[in-house]
């Protein structure tokens, strides 16, 4: 049986939320091994999206800081 992304999610908060791994899995059928997999890829998936969206506020940063300077008339 496949999962969608929106169904491995779902689970995952689950568990997150209090209720325990093994009724998450024993519900929806997956081994335990399968779960820490999923949990640890999307772990791995919000960490590369968390890195890119800290770059993208420090590019913005900078520009907002150089559009200032070029209000005061400091370039």
């Amino acid at each position: 049986m496949r999962f969608s992304v929106e169904q491995i999610v779902g689970m995952l908060k689950q568990a997150q939320v209090g209720v325990p791994v093994a009724e998450v899995i024993r519900k929806v059928g997956i081994s335990e091994q399968t779960y820490y997999h999923w949990k640890a890829k999307r772990l791995k998936e919000l960490e590369q999206e968390n890195g890119k969206l800290k770059r993208l506020v420090a590019e913005l940063s900078l520009d907002k800081q150089i559009l200032q300077d070029i209000a005061r008339g400091n370039f």
